[in-house]
């Protein structure tokens, strides 16, 4: 999970932005295959993999293709509301082990379009928004990857349409809410006592913009979102483009408070019946307890649990080395049924 607000680490020193993505230019979007090698429109002109596809029957997410290796995988980013940025150092690993990945900026968020309306930020929405894309993309096999709120998607998805996954990557999320907001506590009753005094003296007046708030909680960042110093200009770039309306209405106010829609989430008793093979992959010290996760594996048939011992919630950051050397084989090998 990433806050509503824009805190981000450069040699120490806090940046607040308020600046918006630029929205890249509309265009018809086409349902048509999209084959191993990128082609975005179907009348042959060459997009660079950027294509947008249509949702709902009215609205525009945008994707791009990276790589033209046989191994498809489609990404999922967290947030909730969190542009694909973070996810920009994948493409020095993954293309070159043979595997396509799209980026996949949910509606709301990033390049896609930004309704005004809070009716559509539901996980059921979020869910149903991503078996359009796999459609329109023509993706009968392939690895779904979620990472943080896109954890919570693929997860559903799964659950809902197994029948198109031959993987499932599950990468820093848990399965239920009440245990994150349990962990996130735990972690906060653990900040020095100055910072602990600084966050319960602004959240008692609901002043989650106030700089001294956002200071403090750039401490909270630095030991459980990248511990990395400074930040890649990736995550500052993801953190500066965060859409505060689909986060606010789907979380919460803050990471230590889940008041909205993914509120009492919990899919335990469902884990037996995800049959896809499934990597979860947790940080030693992510937002996420990794015991969660290590009970995820017992109840998930066919799955295998990596802890990133040195990273945190963004650990294909914070330990690239263990993150990639156990994501890349792992895609490798499950994707062969769909290569």
């Amino acid at each position: 999970m990433l806050r509503r607000h824009f805190l981000a680490a450069s040699g120490g020193t806090l940046l607040t932005a308020a600046c918006q993505p630029a929205a890249a230019p509309k265009a018809a979007a086409t349902a048509t295959t999209c084959g191993p090698v990128p082609s975005g429109r179907a009348d042959g002109v060459r997009t660079g993999g950027s294509r947008y596809i249509r949702i709902d029957g009215k609205y525009n997410v945008w994707v791009k293709q990276i790589g033209t290796g046989p191994i498809p995988v489609l990404t999922l980013h967290g947030g909730p509301g969190a542009p694909h940025f973070y996810f920009e150092c994948m493409e020095d690993f993954l293309p070159q082990a043979g595997i396509r990945f799209w980026y996949y900026d949910q509606l709301g968020c990033g390049f896609s379009d930004q309704p005004d309306d809070k009716s559509l930020w539901t996980i059921e929405r979020f869910r149903e928004e991503v078996e359009q894309v796999r459609a329109a993309l023509g993706l009968d096999r392939f690895i779904l990857f979620g990472q943080s709120w896109g954890g919570m998607l693929a997860i559903e998805y799964a659950l809902k349409y197994p029948q198109y996954l031959s993987g499932l990557v599950i990468s820093n999320m848990s399965a239920g809410i009440d245990g994150y907001v349990k962990h996130v506590g735990e972690l906060r009753a653990a900040m020095p006592a100055d910072v602990r005094a600084v966050l319960d003296k602004y959240e008692a007046k609901g002043q989650y913009e106030a700089p001294e708030y956002q200071a403090a909680m750039m401490q909270v960042y630095a030991r459980h979102i990248c511990r990395l110093d400074p930040w890649p200009e990736p995550v500052i770039r993801a953190f500066a483009h965060l859409a505060a309306p689909v986060y606010n209405t789907i979380q919460g106010p803050n990471e230590f408070v889940v008041t909205g829609t993914m509120k009492g989430w919990d899919r335990y008793r469902d884990l037996p019946n995800i049959k896809t093979p499934t990597l979860l992959i947790v940080g030693r010290y992510d937002e996420m307890n990794p015991a969660d996760v290590e009970r995820m594996g017992t109840l998930i048939p066919d799955s295998k649990v990596v802890i990133c011992e040195k990273g945190s919630h963004l650990s294909m950051w914070d330990d690239q080395e263990t993150y990639f050397n156990a994501l890349i084989p792992w895609v490798q090998q499950v994707g062969k049924q769909t290569a």
